[in-house]
C-alpha cells in the first residue's frame, strides 16, 4: 500500500470515528448532560468536602466528609424551603388560576381596552392595540405554549434532580482516581504531560466557572424577590424565583426573565412598569461591569460571538439543560485547541496557565 493510500485510509478512519463518536454523543445526549451536571455540582461541593475532611471531625476520611457536606445542604435547603416556600407556592398558584383568564383577554384583546381606560390612553390608542393583539393572537400564544411545553419536559425529567446528588457522591469520592486512570492510558511522558495540563486547567475552569454562577445567579435571586416584592408587583415570589434561575443560562436568561415579569406585571395591570424596566436597566449593569467581572473575572476568555454560537448550539441540542452547560462546554473545547496549538508549535505546555 502506497504512503498516500495509507494516509488516506487513516484520514477516513478518523472521520468515521468522528461521525460514530457524535452518534453515540447525539444519542445518549440526556444521559450525558446528567453526568455533566453531576460533574458541576460536584466542583461546586469540593471546597466544603475537602476542608470537612482536613477537619478532626472527619478524622481525614472523603467519605465521612461527604456525608457531613450533603446533610449541611440538606439542612439548608429545608430552611429556605420552610421561610419561603409557602410564599412561592402561594404565588405560583395564583397565578397558575388566573393565567387561563389573562389568556383569553389577551387572545380577544379586551386586555388593551382594560388597560387603556385605567392608564387614560386614547380610544384610537386602545382599538389599534385592540386590534394588534387579536390579529397576532396565535403567534403570542403558540410563543407562550412553546415555552410551557419546554418547561413541561423539563418538570418531566425531575427525576434527575434526585440522580445528580447521587452521581456526584462519586465523582467526589472518587474523581482523582478517575485523573489517574485517564493518565495511565497514555504511555508516551510527553502526552500524558499535555493531557495533565488540559485536565488541570479543565478543572480549575470548571471550579471557578460553577462557583461563580451560583453566587451570581444567587445575588440575582434575592434581588428580584426583594424589588419586586417591594414594588408589590404581582406574583413577586415566583417571578423573582423564575428570574433568579433563568440567570443560569447566558446571555438570554436575564433578558427572557426581564420579559417574562414585564409581561405578566403588563397583563396583571400593574401601574408601575417603567419603575420595574429601570430597575431590571441598572441591575443587568451593575452585574454585567461590576458583580459579574469582580466574581467571575476574565478566566474563559470566550468572543462574544462565541458565547452565542454556544448558547444557540446547546439550545437545539440539549434544550434548556443544553443551553446552561453551553459555555463550560466551549471554554473546554478552547482549553483543548490552546493546549494542542502549543504542541503542534514545539512549545512548552504551561501545566499552570489558566
Amino acid at each position: 500500500m502506497s504512503l498516500l493510500d495509507k494516509r488516506t485510509a487513516s484520514v477516513l478512519t478518523t472521520i468515521l470515528l468522528f461521525i460514530a463518536a457524535g452518534a453515540f454523543i447525539y444519542g445518549a445526549r440526556h444521559v450525558l448532560v446528567a453526568f455533566l451536571l453531576a460533574i458541576l455540582f460536584a466542583y461546586l461541593l469540593e471546597p466544603l468536602v475537602s476542608r470537612f475532611q482536613q477537619a478532626s471531625v472527619s478524622r481525614g476520611s472523603r467519605t465521612l466528609a461527604i456525608l457531613e457536606v450533603y446533610a449541611i445542604l440538606c439542612l439548608a435547603i429545608a430552611i429556605i424551603v420552610l421561610l419561603v416556600g409557602p410564599r412561592i407556592m402561594g404565588d405560583g398558584r395564583t397565578l397558575a388560576e388566573a393565567l387561563p383568564g389573562l389568556f383569553e383577554k389577551l387572545s380577544s384583546g379586551q386586555i388593551a381596552l382594560q388597560i387603556g381606560s385605567t392608564r387614560g390612553w386614547s380610544y384610537n390608542t386602545q382599538i389599534r392595540l385592540q386590534q394588534f393583539l387579536a390579529a397576532h393572537a396565535d403567534a403570542i400564544l403558540g410563543w407562550v405554549g412553546s415555552v410551557g411545553a419546554r418547561v413541561a419536559v423539563f418538570a418531566q425529567n425531575a427525576i434527575w434532580i434526585v440522580l445528580i446528588p447521587i452521581l456526584s457522591v462519586f465523582f467526589l469520592k472518587d474523581g482523582r482516581n478517575f485523573t489517574d486512570s485517564i493518565l495511565e492510558m497514555v504511555e508516551r511522558w510527553q502526552q500524558k504531560q499535555v493531557l495533565a495540563g488540559i485536565i488541570e486547567d479543565l478543572n480549575r475552569m470548571l471550579a471557578h466557572y460553577i462557583r461563580s454562577q451560583v453566587i451570581l445567579a444567587g445575588l440575582s435571586l434575592v434581588a428580584y424577590m426583594v424589588v419586586l416584592s417591594l414594588l408589590r408587583v404581582p406574583y413577586a415570589a415566583v417571578l423573582g424565583s423564575v428570574a433568579g434561575v433563568m440567570e443560569f443560562i447566558p446571555v438570554v436568561g436575564p433578558a427572557l426573565g426581564a420579559v417574562a415579569i414585564l409581561g405578566v406585571a403588563f397583563l396583571a395591570n400593574y401601574h408601575h412598569l417603567i419603575v420595574v424596566a429601570a430597575f431590571f436597566a441598572i441591575w443587568r449593569v451593575l452585574q454585567d461591569y461590576v458583580t459579574s467581572p469582580r466574581i467571575m473575572g476574565g478566566k474563559l476568555q470566550l468572543h462574544p460571538l462565541a458565547v452565542i454560537f454556544a448558547v444557540l448550539a446547546g439550545g437545539e441540542i440539549g434544550g434548556v439543560i443544553g443551553v446552561y452547560l453551553s459555555i463550560p462546554i466551549a471554554a473546554g473545547l478552547r482549553i483543548v485547541w490552546r493546549r494542542r496549538r502549543q504542541v503542534y508549535a514545539g512549545g512548552q505546555p504551561n501545566i499552570r496557565a489558566a
